[in-house]
């Protein structure tokens, strides 16, 4: 645990270079594009489109879940995942991509997969926006639920720093651990609440899919947009989600700390 919380005082120490390595790394990314950053929502935006003729307007018929919309449920489930996926790939690929450059300068390694969270949350909030949006035009409000969303903010980014530090370590020593990684990911877009609805869902199925720490953070995020439960009505599920975030904290420190000093040797 003492490695842990070494791990985030680093980042609190740093947080200034945190913050202005994220801003030039999402600057120099597209300047050689003519549409720039608009790539950043461009894609995204196709992809959504794509789900929604496929599955909205395909599988579904147009049909909404419940009382909402079936694009706004999508949506819901979407934008918080187009953040999640490519943060969770490209902070565990962060070490192993940038070791070189680092290690010949008194650099704070363990900030880098909290670069990448940072850089990425930057269209993250874009795209939040565009979701406030789509919410007003359908006139979809959740009311007092959406207190409940710093808390879900909380959890998401807890996560990912405690993933991203533990699998940027494995995937510097183990490159064959990052190629599992990529195909995990590609599954847990269907194993995740993001295209479908967890009441179509057999109850031990979904017993089995509530494993999976995703299912927490985008049935929350739906949850304070749309509006459904409160974080606290289901307190085992959250005791294990946060259970689960010690337990990959923990793991992903004292392997860090382990590691930190030769991750050179790896390359």
């Amino acid at each position: 645990m003492k490695a842990l919380l070494q791990l985030l005082k680093e980042q609190y120490e740093n947080k200034h270079l945190i913050w202005r390595l994220a801003a030039f790394e999402q600057k120099s990314k597209f300047q050689l594009h003519y549409l720039g950053a608009f790539w950043q929502l461009f894609s995204p935006l196709m992809q959504v489109v794509v789900f929604f003729v496929i599955f909205g307007l395909g599988i579904r018929q147009g049909q909404d879940v419940g009382d909402t919309p079936f694009f706004v449920y999508l949506l819901c489930g979407l934008i918080p995942w187009f953040f999640i996926s490519p943060t969770v790939l490209q902070g565990s690929n962060s070490i192993h991509k940038k070791i070189k450059m680092v290690s010949k300068m008194k650099f704070p390694v363990s900030v880098l997969p909290t670069i990448t969270i940072a850089g990425n949350s930057i269209s993250f909030f874009v795209m939040l926006g565009i979701l406030c949006v789509v919410l007003a035009i359908y006139s979809v409000f959740s009311g007092v639920y959406l207190l409940q969303l710093p808390y879900y903010f909380l959890c998401l980014y807890a996560f990912l720093y405690v993933f991203t530090i533990f699998s940027a370590t494995l995937a510097t020593v183990v490159r064959d651990y990052y190629q599992f990684l990529e195909a995990g990911m590609r599954m847990m877009f269907f194993l995740s609440p993001i295209i479908w609805a967890p009441d179509s869902m057999d109850d031990r199925l979904l017993s089995f899919l509530q494993l999976n720490p995703f299912y927490y953070i985008l049935n929350g995020f739906r949850d304070s947009f749309i509006g459904g439960t409160w974080f606290f009505e289901n307190i085992t599920y959250m005791i294990y989600f946060w259970a689960l975030i010690l337990l990959i904290g923990f793991l992903g420190a004292t392997v860090f700390k382990k590691f930190k000093n030769s991750f050179v040797d790896y390359l």
